[in-house]
This record gives C-alpha cells, sequence and structure tokens, in this order.
C-alpha cells in the first residue's frame, strides 16, 4: 500500500483485541502510527481484569501483549478516559481512522422479581472486585454461607471456584490482600449453580469441569435425575468429543458419593431461576427454581414444579454486554457498536468513515482471548482497504498533538515508562507473598508509584 503519508490510527482499548489490532496494522504497514488509549491506569484489560486470578497460565498473554506495545509505531496512553480527558472529536480530528475496543464491561441483566435485592450481584462487578479493578469496590460482603450463581458458562464456574477455594491457595495468585483477606474469613459451605437447560446444552469446557472437581476438601454434587437427554441432545454428544467429555464429567459426578468436605458445588440442571426470595428483612434469602424439561429438539419447556433454595447471595453470569459511547451507533439488543465487518455503520447501514470496532464490543461477548485475534484481522483488512481514502480526507489536526493537549489539561498519562514502574513494584509485592504478583487495586495508589510521586 502506498501512501502519500503514514497512516494515523487511534485505538480506545489496551486489551487483547486492540492490542491485536495494533499489531496486525504495524506489521502490514509498518509506517503506519497507532496511538492506544486505555481509561485504567494499567493497560492489558481483559487480560488483566477478567481472568480468573487462579488461570495464571491465560494470564501469560499479557507478555505477549507487551511485546506488542513495545513495537515501534505503537504509543500507550493509559489513564486516558476518552469523553473526559479528551473529547471524541478531537480524537477524531486528529487521526485518520479510530477503532474503539472498550470490549463488553456489563452484565447482561436477568428480568427475575427481586434481582434488585441486597446481596443480588452481576458476575462482572465480582470478578472486578477480586481482580483488583481500580473502579470496584474495595470491600465485597462475603457473609453468605449459601450461594446461589445463575449461569451455564465457564464464568459461572470461575465464581463458583475462586468461592470454594482455600485462603492458602489464593495466595499464589495475583489478588490484592484485602480481597485475600475477605475470602478467608468467608463462612461459605455451598454453593448452587443453575442452569436451565440440560447436561448437553451448558457452555461448560471438560477443563473447567476437571478444575471444579480437583479443588481441595469441595465436593461437587449432581443429581442423576439432572442428567436428562432427548433426541437432540444425543446427536449432539454423539458429534461433538468436547460435549461428550462434559457428559462423562457430570454422568461421573453424579454416581459419586459425598465425602463430607466442608465445602460443595451443586450443579443443579434444568433449573430456571423465576425469583430471588425476600428473607423478610429486605435481602436475599433465597432462590425460587422452576423445573424445566427438554423438548426433543434440545430447547427447554417449564413444567411448573417450583422448587425453593435457601441461599443469602445470588450472583448471576449469563453474559456481557457493551457500553455506548456517545455520538456512536448502538445495538441495544446485542448490546454492541453496530457495525458491519469492523466498520461502524449508521442507522441507515452506511459506514461511518473512519471508525471501526474490534473485540467483544464489535461481535459480542463470545470467544477465548485467541479469538481476538482472527477478529483483529478482519477490522485490520478493512482499515487497510479504506486507508487510501482515509488519508486523503485531509490532513489530520495531528495525533502529535494529543500528548500536549493531554498536558495542558493536567493529565497524568501513564506511558509504557511508567507501567513498567507499577509492573516492577507489583512483581516486588508477590514475589513477598511468594508468587509472580499482587496487584495495587487503588487507582490514586497505582498512579502514586507509576508516576514515581508515592
Amino acid at each position: 500500500m502506498s501512501l502519500d503519508r503514514p497512516l494515523r490510527v487511534a485505538l480506545i482499548g489496551s486489551g487483547p483485541s486492540g492490542v491485536y489490532t495494533a499489531d496486525l496494522l504495524t506489521t502490514a504497514d509498518p509506517s503506519a502510527a497507532v496511538d492506544v488509549f486505555e481509561r485504567l491506569p494499567a493497560p492489558f484489560g481483559l487480560v488483566r481484569y477478567g481472568v480468573a486470578p487462579d488461570h495464571p497460565n491465560i494470564k501469560q498473554v499479557i507478555r505477549t501483549l507487551s511485546d506488542v506495545i513495545q513495537k515501534k509505531g505503537i504509543r500507550l496512553f493509559a489513564n486516558v478516559d476518552v469523553a473526559t480527558d479528551v473529547a471524541w472529536g478531537e480524537l477524531r480530528d486528529a487521526y485518520d481512522a479510530v477503532v474503539v475496543a472498550t470490549g463488553c464491561p456489563r452484565d447482561a441483566p436477568l428480568d427475575i422479581p427481586g434481582i434488585g435485592l441486597p446481596g443480588s450481584f452481576g458476575s462482572a462487578d465480582f470478578v472486578s472486585w477480586y481482580d483488583g479493578h481500580p473502579d470496584a469496590p474495595r470491600d465485597w460482603p462475603l457473609s453468605a454461607r449459601e450461594v446461589a450463581i445463575v449461569g451455564a458458562g465457564n464464568v459461572a464456574l470461575d465464581l463458583a471456584r475462586i468461592l470454594s477455594r482455600r485462603p492458602e491457595d489464593l495466595a499464589r495468585t495475583d489478588v490484592p490482600d484485602p480481597v485475600l483477606e475477605a475470602f478467608g474469613a468467608s463462612p461459605l459451605t455451598d454453593v448452587h449453580v443453575f442452569a436451565r437447560r440440560g447436561p448437553a446444552q451448558v457452555r461448560f469446557s471438560p477443563q473447567e469441569l476437571k478444575e471444579i472437581g480437583a479443588l481441595p476438601e469441595v465436593d461437587v454434587v449432581v443429581d442423576p435425575g439432572d442428567l436428562e437427554y432427548d433426541e437432540a441432545s444425543t446427536e449432539a454428544i454423539e458429534s461433538n468429543r468436547r460435549l461428550r467429555q462434559v457428559v462423562e464429567i457430570l454422568s461421573d459426578w453424579a454416581g459419586k458419593e459425598a465425602t463430607g468436605a466442608g465445602r460443595r458445588i451443586h450443579l443443579h440442571l434444568l433449573r430456571r431461576p423465576i425469583e430471588i426470595l425476600d428473607n423478610g428483612e429486605g435481602r436475599v434469602g433465597g432462590i425460587r427454581v422452576e423445573r424445566m424439561r427438554l423438548k426433543g429438539d434440545g430447547s427447554v419447556r417449564g413444567t411448573g414444579e417450583l422448587h425453593d433454595h435457601s441461599v443469602e447471595a445470588v450472583y448471576r453470569a449469563i453474559g456481557y454486554r457493551g457500553v455506548p459511547i456517545q455520538g456512536l451507533p448502538f445495538d441495544t439488543e446485542r448490546g454492541v457498536i453496530r457495525n458491519v465487518g469492523g466498520r461502524v455503520v449508521g442507522e441507515d447501514g452506511s459506514p461511518i468513515p473512519g471508525v471501526y470496532a474490534v473485540g467483544w464490543v464489535k461481535r459480542g461477548p463470545s470467544g477465548l482471548i485467541g479469538h481476538s485475534r482472527k477478529d483483529a484481522h478482519e477490522t485490520v483488512d478493512r482499515i487497510l482497504q479504506d486507508a487510501p481514502g482515509l488519508v486523503s480526507r485531509g490532513f489530520p489536526a495531528g495525533a502529535d498533538g494529543v500528548p500536549g493537549l493531554l498536558r495542558n489539561r493536567g493529565v497524568p498519562v501513564v506511558g509504557w515508562r511508567e507501567w513498567e514502574a507499577l509492573d516492577a513494584h507489583e512483581r516486588a509485592l508477590g514475589a513477598a507473598r511468594g508468587g509472580e504478583r499482587v496487584k495495587v487495586a487503588s487507582r490514586e495508589e497505582m498512579l502514586a508509584i507509576a508516576l514515581g510521586t508515592a
């Protein structure tokens, strides 16, 4: 591609999708300049603040992302909030293209009675707390002995596993010290996971199931009566090796005797939550579920048979949604920025020149971290196809003016060098606790360490 001058691109979000986009752009066009804007004082988005802390292998992706951000042509501007610190229009004036990679940080809603009671939580908020997100509350009420989790995917299993882990095991992870102390004081005995469909329809992975089965001092309980199959289920199991493994694990647990462990994870299949119950004092006191039956095609119908379970907290893990960006078309039903193949489009379906989306805010909260690179390829291809027209639309106000603009406004920007200072500090904390890292959760403390004012 031959252009009169280098392509200038702004990326909003430094998670895997955003960083992979920067990598692919600068690889395809070594002259391209990509500035990565991150709202938080630390980069890496979902990998740092959305992955369970006892999954360190996944977090090794950070090493790959770190190498990318240090590439020639890529600059990091963390602790910069687009809309507050720099206006959307100012970015559009300064760059040929702006790519939104803000992910899906909000919980999908669960519209049932009682969902707003104290003691009812979204998984995104809980994960943010135990992962040390600077915008999360510093305290979390872990006073419940019995907990319900609504969801049939790996996030539900992550929550069940983290809640049930021994504090000494979590001490080897990167959770902040106050989080570790809170888990150490938890009186939890039972976690109930409720899935609306049957064993052949759940979205648990075999690996995640094996991990909860390997937890020390925890029994996994499955009711044999929940292992119901219809014709579609049988066909799916026969044609899908991963699903066969899931069913085999669940069947094995259904036939096991409890060991009398101090904590238990109950997997309830074919149970649809219909109400969160009040304990009489205005807080969560239980959950009411309806028994479901398979219809033959893998879908389910209600039976009208209701069961109440006494729990003191409920977590919903039923998916995530993106957050609208002012001025950009948003698909409220799917919770994503309206786009076609990564090109952001208006209500009439016409592309908005120079505006793109990538990652979950583009396609919805599906796929593992590895899917992000494939998704980024598609968006980058669109940008490169459009590049001649983007550059010829007139010389931008100048990407080099954005750092000056931020300085003039007194924005404490965390660049790569400043992030390295915070990174070194967290690694030192981790070494003192016998692990690789301990996160600093306070935004003020993060900035003081990064900027050398601590």
